[in-house]
């Protein structure tokens, strides 16, 4: 486990983007009222973090391919807190630049820490992601209940102060790192071979990555289901928001603890076939979702965090494998932009289907689609 220390710092860097964004999206209410503006804005101001993580993301990776990861992980993090810092001394209605700023900076520290993992550790991958993405997504447990007290007890430009000083206690950190001995082997490739549209593009052009991407896409389709249209799926049933509360503390938290001995069975099986499992388990827990209720709601909505906890994990530490000499970096900014395309389109398609034919049909169509993605998964692991 000593070998692990530098998966411990790094998960802590994930955890400032996670904690970053959520410890404002769930207050953002009180930001309109206090300004004045409506629940588009909210939308906005949530999707401007995530539209600049989609666009930054592969481009910081392939930028830490060349220049060094570290180096570009701690200006990420340094460009977060600025950014958080900045919203104390401009007008409150220019968050949404704020917002993008801060996802510019989350969208180079996250990818970043995600591809040092695999410098780090090669031979136990799966272990090393699941402790780094359980600790990353403790930020999405957490967060709303520090951010709901301090606005509560101060402001909510408060939280952008708790924001900052999250990102400062990692860039901290973070200088306790070691250097990746992959940087070492990257300094002996020629001058000439600098960074080009190209050869950022060259990742996304990578045949045996793209049912990867494509299962990346898909389970983060099942966590914005599961985060956005199961409190709508509560509340249909009648139950107050403190039930709807308790059930999504209950989805993360067995989506944050499985990933790590998810990660370890993987390594010791095989990650193909518990990413299989993963996805049928959380497909299926999405289509019986609308039928059940009470206790057996519970256990289906346990079962489908466990399922997207075990397949996020095990992408990653697939992906970082195949991923080419000198382009890891590059790799994982890509699977991060994945990501949270996946995030983005599941809410969306859930929404607009279940406003034509009902939520029902919302939960059982979406949870079918994905499904059916286990048919891209192919029949073993491809190697490099």
């Amino acid at each position: 486990m000593k070998e692990f220390w530098p998966i411990v710092i790094l998960g802590f860097v994930g955890f400032v983007t996670s904690f970053g964004a959520h410890i404002v999206a769930v207050n953002l209410p009180v930001y309109a009222e206090q300004v004045g503006v409506g629940v588009a804005m909210i939308g906005l101001l949530i999707s401007a973090y995530d539209l600049a993580e989609v666009v930054a993301k592969p481009l910081f990776g392939a930028v830490a391919d060349r220049r060094g990861m570290k180096q570009t992980m701690l200006a990420g993090i340094g460009l977060f807190i600025l950014a958080s810092l900045a919203y104390l001394w401009i007008d409150p209605r220019l968050l949404l630049l704020i917002r993008f700023l801060q996802g510019l900076g989350a969208a180079a520290l996250s990818a970043v820490s995600l591809a040092m993992v695999g410098t780090y550790i090669t031979s136990q991958r799966g272990k090393a992601y699941g402790i780094y993405n359980a600790i990353k997504g403790a930020g999405y447990v957490i967060s709303p209940i520090i951010g709901g007290a301090i606005v509560l007890q101060s402001s909510f430009a408060t939280i952008f102060v708790a924001a900052a000083i999250v990102g400062g206690v990692a860039f901290g950190l973070s200088l306790l790192l070691p250097k990746p001995e992959s940087e070492t082997s990257n300094a002996l490739v020629d001058a000439d071979d600098e960074f080009s549209l190209s050869g950022f593009l060259m990742v996304f052009r990578e045949s045996m990555l793209w049912p990867w991407y494509t299962i990346t896409v898909v389970n983060m389709f099942f966590v914005g289901i599961l985060f956005g249209f199961l409190p709508v799926r509560v509340h249909a049933l009648g139950y107050n928001p403190l039930i709807s509360g308790l059930l999504l503390s209950a989805v993360a938290t067995s989506y944050l603890l499985v990933q790590p001995v998810a990660g370890m069975l993987a390594d010791r099986i095989s990650p193909v076939l518990t990413i299989r499992i993963g996805l049928l388990l959380s497909g299926v827990c999405i289509v019986l979702a609308p039928f059940v209720n009470g206790f057996f709601l519970l256990m289906v909505s346990i079962l489908a965090g466990i399922g997207v906890g075990t397949v996020w994990t095990n992408t990653d530490a697939l992906i970082s494998g195949l991923a080419k000499s000198g382009k890891l970096g590059a790799t994982m900014g890509a699977a991060g932009s994945f990501k949270e395309l996946g995030d983005m389109l599941g809410p969306l398609l859930i929404g607009v289907v279940s406003q034509a034919f009902g939520l029902t049909i919302g939960f059982v169509s979406c949870g079918i689609l994905g499904l059916l993605s286990v048919l891209m998964i192919p029949k073993r692991q491809v190697a490099k």
